[in-house]
């Protein structure tokens, strides 16, 4: 009898630890098997609701942040590339919108954010237009990946331009060459200064796309020169 005790006991806590260590695995990489939650994570990246904690706290604007990731432990899930999409490009040009307004001397800002890109157009009466793209320029530098590029224009007739994408499918080529084209036009605009020794104006590292563009540009004004 006693025996039949002892291994029912021992059966019923393998039992519960089987479950908890399930439990622990699921609270581990809820969701998409790669995050660790300390606090909930399903909130807001951006949140503007500042005065609404999570888990009911208030002031969350006063919390530290902090995730510890970790790769799946199933053998073979590799869905590194799925935080790429999780940026909320919307949201992103708002707050990159708002942090220019408190740069001086600029007013009344666009701004497009695609996969890779930050197009930004806004309004200026500043007497150093290089001193106030590079703020500009680095606002949204300060908000977005480090693999983003910026470019940035106080041509106001490129406003509508900016604007006509905000509807467009980002996944069309002809969204890809027309925001290149764009580009093309906003680099006539100061661009600040260089990001760092490695990176031009715009973060881009050398033989990137629009660093070519650039040298293209180049090439072509001196044709011109060569004509006069």
């Amino acid at each position: 009898m006693k025996k039949s005790l002892i291994i029912l006991g021992i059966s019923s806590m393998a039992a519960l630890t089987a479950c908890q260590n399930n439990a622990a695995k699921e609270d581990i990489y809820e969701e998409t098997g790669h995050t660790i939650n300390v606090n909930d994570q399903r909130a807001e990246l951006y949140n503007r609701n500042m005065g609404n904690g999570r888990n009911g706290r208030n002031n969350i604007g006063e919390d530290f942040g902090y995730v510890r990731h970790q790769k799946s432990p199933i053998m073979g899930d590799n869905v590194s590339a799925d935080h790429y999409a999780a940026i909320d490009r919307e949201q992103v040009a708002d707050i990159i919108g708002k942090y220019c307004t408190e740069v001086p001397n600029v007013d009344d800002i666009s701004t497009l954010v695609t996969d890779e890109e930050v197009l930004i157009v806004y309004n200026t009466d500043t007497k150093n237009r290089n001193q106030t793209a590079d703020q500009v320029k680095k606002m949204a530098m300060s908000v977005v990946p480090r693999w983003y590029h910026v470019y940035v224009s106080d041509d106001t007739s490129l406003r509508k331009n900016v604007e006509n994408y905000a509807t467009v499918d980002s996944d069309g080529r002809n969204a890809e060459n027309g925001i290149n084209q764009l580009i093309k036009q906003m680099l006539k605009s100061p661009q600040g200064e260089k990001m760092s020794e490695s990176e031009n104006e715009n973060g881009e590292m050398q033989g990137e796309r629009n660093d070519d563009m650039d040298k293209d540009d180049l090439g072509e004004a001196v044709k011109k020169a060569g004509n006069r």
